[in-house]
């Protein structure tokens, strides 16, 4: 049992992260359940987003079983969860990986955004996104594109503003950063005129 506990205490590979969401993602297609998964695992996101004390219990390798086993139960039974979710969830908390959820609730969106050809948007925020604001964006970007997105919404404090939206090779800055750095250029440039046109860096 100890060696268990700090086993799950060391940071979570990518390769466990793909090999739980890739067996999963297996098991939903041959049941023709992945999008009902894919429901339930928004519903879990949602719930984590609005109670950080559920995603403290979840994310702690020292948290009992017991409580851990609790805690899924009535995760399933508010979420009203499909069978396989709620079994899933079961076996992480055998194997006492709990503190994978959140990881490979993001590996199995992409695993299902690959095998659906929906188009990978990266969207980098100062701030959080709400699961409103997440929402919202991915119905603009993918009105805008013409195709079904999944939007993998990343915090980055330095951008200090605006967003930064990464579509495969693509890459747009409308970072409070980027204008900074531009404005910042500008200002070099124009140091030896008498104007400089502030609207062309904003």
């Amino acid at each position: 049992m100890t060696s268990s506990s700090s086993e799950s205490s060391e940071p979570i590979s990518s390769v466990v992260l793909t090999r739980y969401a890739g067996a999963l993602i297996d098991l939903a297609e041959k049941g023709k359940s992945v999008s009902k998964v894919q429901k339930d695992f928004r519903d879990i996101e949602a719930m984590i987003e609005s109670s950080p004390e559920l995603g403290r219990v979840i994310s702690s390798p020292l948290v009992s079983q017991q409580k851990q086993e609790k805690i899924i139960n009535d995760i399933a039974a508010k979420a009203k969860l499909q069978k396989l979710t709620k079994n899933f969830l079961g076996v992480l908390v055998q194997n006492r990986r709990l503190n994978t959820l959140v990881g490979v609730i993001k590996v199995y969106h992409k695993l299902v955004s690959a095998r659906s050809g929906e188009v990978s948007v990266r969207v980098q925020t100062a701030h959080k996104l709400t699961a409103t604001q997440e929402k919202d964006f991915q119905k603009k970007i993918s009105s805008a594109i013409g195709s079904n997105v999944l939007v993998e919404a990343v915090v980055a404090p330095e951008i200090l503003g605006g967003m930064v939206i990464t579509i495969g090779s693509y890459m747009i800055d409308d970072s409070v950063r980027r204008k900074l750095e531009r404005l910042g250029s500008a200002l070099k440039k124009g140091s030896n005129q008498n104007t400089v046109n502030l609207k062309e860096v904003v």
